[in-house]
């Protein structure tokens, strides 16, 4: 079996150990046959631009409201002061992450925007992502929630990639009491717009469930097929993360239970059978330590890992050591491999993607930091015997260039 229609992977709701096992050998084999024994990784500085937003997702403490102490703008050189420590340790991306629309709610935001010099927290985001472009080597990635048409096409400019999790396309969600209510930027068609718009735009792009939070298992099947369908027309979406909910402190959801390993692995199999196989799959390595698990149910990539600053979304789970990671994926017979915010096939020459006249000085800046297999040519994680990991790589990538001239000549 190498793919999963909606009703078959409805039917593993149930399963029993032996049944997951099947289930994730046969994930496991998509995933090798689609990316091979490597895994990857993005080196990132997390930018918070803003924690003040509209919405009040039940499961939320990223977010702040006006007279909280903690909540905060950041200044452009407090944007800038980041990106260049993140530059110093060899950072690639500049992960933008910011709470939607605050200031269509909130009248301090209006007046700290403006204040600024800015009339919408996009039009700063745009500012920010510029002035990272163009005084420091990296990369942005934006995730700021529902954008329009217009939104996008400024961002692009000043972007390599962007992001929106789907989470669920569940409307029951949106109930009172449930984790979506009184969240109006989080209903299901709209971030299914968003998405769309952002393919007709040429631009990689990165979405996911978050599992746990209320949703039913048809409810994640049901989304990772809306996923896979936009993917099927647009050909835009990268990667696909599979997020498991953590309960926090001082949140409604403290006491909500949260999603047992073996939920997770079904779902990150399912996944895997569902997607496209050249959509990357990914699950956070910091919210759970089960990376072995992880990758024998079907995943090859761990996102965005800094070793800078704090998942601030996730407070509480420290990043792992690179090289700890890197141990980890070669017990389980994978090389740990750093990639760049864009992975390689969307800023290849034959890609649609990042291919409008306003997106080409960030592909250029992504082809000049690429190898020549599109992985990132600075590789910080070190092997056995001080030999790095990129040394290999590319010793055997000159070797094989080597027999294509003998070969040609």
């Amino acid at each position: 079996m190498t793919h999963l229609s909606s009703k078959q992977a409805k039917q593993y709701e149930h399963i029993n150990e032996q049944q997951l096992a099947e289930l994730m050998a046969q994930a496991a084999s998509v995933r090798d046959a689609a990316w091979g024994k490597t895994m990857t990784y993005s080196r990132k500085v997390f930018i918070p631009l803003t924690n003040y937003c509209r919405d009040e997702c039940k499961y939320c403490t990223f977010v702040k409201r006006p007279g909280d102490v903690n909540a905060n703008i950041m200044t452009p050189a407090q944007v800038l002061s980041v990106a260049k420590q993140g530059q110093v340790l060899g950072c690639k991306e500049a992960l933008f992450s910011l709470g939607e629309k605050p200031e269509l709610r909130y009248r301090e935001v209006r007046q700290a925007l403006k204040a600024l010099g800015y009339n919408s927290m996009v039009d700063y985001l745009v500012a920010m992502c510029d002035l990272v472009v163009a005084q420091t080597t990296l990369i942005p990635h934006v995730n700021a929630g529902n954008l329009t048409a217009a939104e996008f096409s400024q961002l692009k400019a000043v972007s390599g990639s962007m992001g929106l999790m789907l989470e669920s396309v569940s409307d029951e969600l949106h109930n009172k009491g449930a984790a979506h209510f009184a969240c109006p930027d989080k209903i299901p068609a709209l971030r299914l717009e968003t998405i769309k718009q952002a393919g007709l735009q040429h631009i990689p792009f990165t979405t996911g469930i978050l599992i746990g939070i209320g949703e039913t298992w048809a409810d994640r099947v049901d989304s990772l097929v809306a996923i896979n369908q936009l993917q099927q027309k647009q050909g835009h979406i990268q990667e696909v993360i599979v997020q498991n909910f953590c309960a926090k402190p001082d949140t409604e959801m403290a006491n909500h239970p949260e999603p047992s390993i073996t939920d997770m692995l079904k779902t990150l199999a399912v996944a895997r059978l569902i997607l496209d196989p050249a959509i990357s799959l990914q699950a956070p390595p910091n919210l759970q330590q089960n990376h072995a698990d992880y990758i024998a149910a079907g995943i090859n990539d761990w996102g965005g890992i800094s070793p800078l600053t704090q998942d601030f979304i996730n407070p509480d789970n420290a990043w792992p050591q690179i090289n700890n990671l890197a141990k980890s994926c070669q017990q389980q017979g994978f090389t740990l491999q750093e990639r760049l915010t864009v992975y390689p096939k969307y800023f290849s020459k034959k890609s649609e993607q990042l291919s409008d006249v306003s997106q080409q000085f960030v592909r250029s800046r992504l082809i000049a930091m690429a190898r020549i297999d599109g992985l990132a040519q600075q590789q910080v994680v070190q092997c056995d015997h001080n030999e790095s990991i990129n040394e290999k790589i590319n010793k055997s990538l000159n070797e094989k260039i080597n027999e294509k001239i003998v070969e040609v000549s």
